[in-house]
């Protein structure tokens, strides 16, 4: 999952918010940096989502 991915997956934060939540320490490491950005496993930031967001 990209930061696109990820962004949409949020309900469409802004682009320097989902930085602001990617660079967090809490936040899953990227498994990959490719030319268009850093890239996560699906199951990582779905897991941070339901630990560290409100619903």
């Amino acid at each position: 999952m990209g930061a696109h991915e990820v962004r949409a997956r949020l309900g469409g934060l802004t682009r320097q918010r989902v930085y602001q939540l990617t660079n967090h320490a809490s936040f899953p490491e990227p498994i990959a940096w490719l030319a268009q950005g850093k890239v996560w496993l699906t199951e990582d930031v779905e897991e941070w989502i339901a630990s560290y967001r409100r619903k």
